[in-house]
């Protein structure tokens, strides 16, 4: 249940809390489908929550990375082993920062009910120390932009250590060529579709530093919440279902593509992953204040309809010479 000493001092009612959120979140952390949807979900009942819906439509994209991999384009480029270790990579990702997270929205959805605070049961989730200030100050002064920028910056380095900074996939993916020249060229590019068929959104480069990886998540959300584009990516979020093909949102396109990339459930088995005691990052990690400042550097458009088009015909035309000259 919980490596916290504490836990069996608790009184009765707080630790069948625990028990109750460990079960709910492990019972949604099945895949990106039911991850996706559960943010979503809570976002739309809890809209102060806006972290939720921001992680929702960041959890859209991982999917489509997932599914890309096993589409029509990426097996003409990339080995099976390497495709499954791909995979393996964001599918550890996503689950590490669903287990954290959802832990902590669910404790949340518990404080309101009891119109009382909880975050002293963090810890029992695995938490870091860094978040139950946040959600103490939160509940205090109920800055939302605030709590947004810190579930960023927690959720960034819930990661670093045992995704990206892990020997086994520090070796066989960020480290590789491959993943160098994907990160140089800006392929790996979250998108926030519209049901008009536009695409917005912000490229992850340097992907390996926590700092950057930070950076970028502000600035996706100065996109998701910008007034103007903000009420169309709701509508796509609340009218399109995820699958995790990209035709989620290539459908809406003006000439409609047709699906290069299979859906998620029908490609990839669930996989039963295992939480190793990682530690309290915030006691292990030297904090950075500018990780909280308001400064954005949006250095490119957020408008990529066409950018990404663009994108995808060079990815395509790269990909069919390397399979011309192997084939000769």
């Amino acid at each position: 249940m919980t490596q916290n000493p504490q836990f069996h001092q608790l009184p009765d009612h707080e630790a069948e809390i625990i028990r109750k959120i460990r079960l709910e979140t492990d019972e949604l952390n099945l895949d990106n489908i039911s991850r996706t949807k559960a943010y979503l979900d809570f976002y739309l009942e809890y809209p102060e929550m806006i972290w939720a819906f921001l992680t929702s439509m960041v959890s859209r994209n991982g999917g489509y990375s997932m599914c890309d991999l096993e589409g029509e384009w990426f097996p003409k480029m990339l080995a099976p082993p390497i495709r499954q270790r791909l995979f393996l990579t964001y599918e550890r990702a996503n689950w590490l920062i669903f287990r954290d997270a959802f832990s902590q929205l669910t404790l949340y959805s518990y404080s309101t009910k009891k119109k009382t605070p909880m975050f002293h049961l963090l810890k029992f989730l695995d938490v870091s120390t860094f978040m139950e200030k946040e959600w103490q100050l939160f509940w205090e002064r109920g800055d939302k932009k605030r709590l947004l920028t810190a579930l960023i910056i927690n959720e960034q380095n819930v990661i670093h250590k045992p995704v990206i900074k892990h020997p086994v996939y520090k070796k066989r993916v960020f480290n590789t060529m491959m993943f160098s020249f994907e990160d140089y060229l800006h392929f790996s590019t979250v998108l926030f579709p519209t049901c008009e068929g536009e695409l917005y959104g912000a490229s992850v480069n340097g992907f390996k530093s926590v700092s950057k990886r930070i950076n970028l998540g502000k600035r996706l959300a100065s996109i998701l919440f910008d007034q103007r584009y903000y009420p169309l990516f709701l509508e796509f979020a609340v009218r399109t279902e995820h699958t995790a093909s990209r035709h989620d949102y290539e459908q809406y396109f003006p000439h409609d593509k047709k699906r290069d990339t299979p859906f998620l459930r029908c490609t990839y088995p669930i996989i039963q992953h295992h939480f190793h005691q990682q530690g309290d990052w915030y006691e292990e990690r030297k904090f950075h204040l500018r990780w909280f400042s308001k400064e954005l550097n949006q250095k490119h458009p957020v408008h990529l309809t066409k950018w990404y088009k663009k994108k995808q015909k060079q990815l395509h035309a790269m990909i069919s010479v390397k399979e011309l000259f192997t084939s000769n």
